[in-house]
């Protein structure tokens, strides 16, 4: 770690680390004494996507498939993992290596397909590579979350192929605040045993807005109905059911926080954040590994908008900047001794300008051109290192235009990117390699207004991909998977080309949306079984393949009456390696779900359903998964008190059922939780 670096947590450590002490001004601001008066207080939170269209549009007024998590239903979805607490959503499923570490899989895609995102910039950790590394993000502080479902790669990049996922935080203030304002989690209980507690506050004058949180986490060994061995793999290879009632080497422990601040004004913002986690958890698949994980990163933003109002031109009327540095590292940890070390710091940023409506004979087309860089180092250090050190580099212009014609509305976009990818010269993996690519993706969509309930959107692509620095470089053992996994430094881009279409329905505090995709690769980069061995471990190629994945997502909420709603979800994905006829590994089967939420004054109740049906169309040397039925409950109460305090019970997996998921690498030794209750509050104040 530099000496830059070491003076700044010298300054800003004390923010983070007496968490406790924070938490307390917390709870001391939130008495009547000193809580702001509501009619001085001026924060507009956005309760909407900002990630699915430059433009901000409402979800609703969307023509990809976005979903967002906020607010209550954020907070009571939570869980340890961004992919658990996704896990469910139509379209969305999660790679779940144990409790502890979890990315999202959208349509069955997942790693360098699926862009994570903090803030609208990208989240430079090493969870991409390795499915034991978990994501830099946690839960606990997340204040929004946005999940554009389908090709999004003209906006955030091509690892966006399957989707993106924004994690929103408000670390810096975007909005005129006048007072404080905030919100203080706790929770304890669950399958895991947790105790986790989380602050956020945000105090300002009008002009200087000022944000802090923090949070703690703390988990034991994973409480779970039976052997971790399932049955399937026991009978398959003979390995011995044992560790009965507890997921070994499951624990976590982890703490972070952030400060930040922006000068607001009418028309915009400018300010920045600096952010720290920290988190230590058993990684499963080895009892005595454990990985030590540590992430600092300063964010800068800027948005100034309605420009050609103020007279500063009449071309664009909207400036945004985003930036992000990042420092991350891990050590793997085998007995408490330093096995393995993996690093990336890098810098990543955006500059996009909105220009004014250009009037046609057709209609006012509005949009957005934009630039994109990143520069990152990736480094392995240590006798288990399976990839080489590397540098990426990447450049790219994108443009998205919408033109509405009557009661139909077209969007069109494009990118092109020039990415280079550099392997460092090393006597493990032998002299230095690059690698450049120049991918191209375009994109045309349409949504269609029938009436004011009934409209159909859809949306054709074409979307290529730079292949990342494992994909090329990778030659070694990886013991998290149980695999030698060798790269090609040969590949060209991976390209694909999806239709997908949605109809949508929308009366009142009723609606539902359904519609089918399809996506074809015509050079998909997997990694696929050789059926050779290497170093005592079953050899995996990164091979480029023709494959299909299609699939159909549902989802609906209807008003029984005025205080009970029923929803409704379904999806399915089938994958196909069409160069073998073989289907694709990991994908998650059929599942259908409901659900009754009940609210009336204070009480509030709710009961879900969720069915996932038997996997058993499976890749070479994969096990099927049987299906299961999740059923999970809870019960809130608001107390009648100024500070709008909730209280709330949750129950989980109420059935006791043996919940394996079939997109987890680990489903046969890692099972999910045991039946549990968690109780906690939230406050927003």
């Amino acid at each position: 770690m530099n000496n830059k670096t070491n003076k700044l947590q010298c300054i800003l450590q004390p923010a983070l680390y007496y968490k406790s002490i924070f938490l307390s001004i917390i709870t001391a601001l939130t008495s009547p004494l000193v809580f702001a008066d509501e009619a001085t207080t001026n924060i507009d939170l956005p309760s909407v996507s900002v990630t699915g269209n430059p433009l901000g549009l409402g979800s609703e007024e969307l023509i990809v498939p976005v979903s967002v998590l906020n607010g209550r239903e954020l907070s009571l979805k939570r869980e340890s993992t961004l992919g658990d607490t996704l896990n469910g959503i139509p379209g969305v499923s999660a790679t779940h290596f144990g409790p502890n570490a979890s990315r999202p899989v959208i349509r069955g895609l997942d790693a360098e397909r699926v862009r994570i995102m903090q803030n609208g910039v990208g989240v430079l950790d090493a969870s991409s590579l390795s499915f034991d590394h978990a994501v830099s993000i946690d839960p606990l502080i997340i204040e929004q979350i946005d999940v554009v479902r389908g090709p999004a790669a003209l906006l955030y990049g091509g690892s966006a192929v399957g989707g993106a996922v924004n994690a929103i935080d408000h670390r810096i203030p975007t909005e005129k605040l006048d007072g404080i304002t905030g919100r203080t989690e706790a929770r304890l209980g669950g399958p895991d045993s947790q105790s986790n507690v989380a602050g956020v506050v945000d105090a300002g004058n009008g002009q200087l807005a000022i944000h802090g949180d923090a949070y703690s986490r703390k988990t034991s060994d994973l409480d779970i109905p039976g052997f971790a061995v399932s049955r399937r793999k026991s009978e398959f290879d003979g390995t011995p059911r044992i560790n009965s009632g507890k997921l070994v080497n499951s624990s976590a422990n982890g703490d972070g926080g952030a400060i930040g601040a922006s000068l607001t004004f009418d028309h915009g913002y400018l300010g920045a954040s600096y952010s720290e986690l920290n988190n230590n958890y058993g990684t499963v698949a080895e009892e005595a590994v454990r990985i030590d994980m540590k992430s600092q990163r300063w964010d800068i933003a800027s948005e100034f908008h309605d420009l050609d109002k103020l007279g500063l031109g009449n071309l664009i009327n909207r400036v945004k900047i985003r930036l992000a540095h990042t420092d991350y590292e891990h050590q793997e940890l085998e007995s408490g001794v330093v096995g393995t070390t993996f690093k990336n710091h890098g810098i990543e940023g955006s500059l996009e300008a909105g220009h004014t409506p250009i009037n046609t004979s057709l209609g006012s087309i509005s949009g957005v051109l934009g630039f994109q860089f990143q520069n990152t180092t990736f480094e392995a250090l240590g006798e288990e290192a399976f990839v080489p050190s590397t540098n990426t580099q990447t450049q790219a212009l994108y443009v998205y235009e919408e033109l509405p014609i009557d009661q139909l509305k077209v969007s069109f976009g494009g990118r092109t990117e020039h990415a280079t990818v550099d392997a460092s010269a090393n006597a493990k993996f032998g002299p230095a390699q690059n690698s450049s690519f120049n991918p191209t993706s375009y994109a045309l969509g349409g949504i269609y207004t029938l009436n004011p309930t009934w409209s159909f959107a859809s949306n054709l692509s074409h979307n290529e991909r730079a292949p990342s620095y494992f994909e090329l470089y990778a030659n070694g053992a990886h013991l998290a998977t149980g695999q030698f996994e060798v790269g090609d430094p040969n590949f060209g881009e991976e390209r694909s080309n999806g239709i997908d279409a949605q109809i949508r329905w929308k009366d009142g505090k009723n609606s539902f949306s359904v519609g089918p995709y399809y996506t074809r690769f015509s050079s998909f980069i997997g990694l696929l079984d050789t059926g050779s061995t290497q170093a005592g471990l079953p050899v995996a190629q990164f091979t480029a393949v023709e494959a299909s994945f299609k699939g159909f997502e549902a989802t609906g909420k209807f008003a029984l009456d005025d205080h009970l709603n029923l929803n409704l979800s379904g999806d399915y994905v089938r994958a196909t390696n069409l160069t073998t006829g073989d289907p694709l590994p990991r994908i998650a089967p059929l599942r259908i779900g409901a659900g009754l939420h009940y609210q009336k004054n204070s009480f509030g109740a709710r009961m879900d359903v969720l069915h996932a049906f038997d996997q058993n169309r499976t890749a070479a040397n994969e096990l099927a998964t049987d299906g299961y039925t999740d059923v999970s409950a809870l019960v809130s109460y608001k107390l009648p008190t100024k500070l709008n305090i909730e209280l709330f019970a949750k129950a989980n997996n109420l059935l006791n059922q043996e919940i394996r998921e079939h997109t987890s690498i680990l489903k046969d030794i890692a099972p999910q939780g045991a039946r549990a209750v968690l109780i906690g509050f939230r406050s927003d104040f």
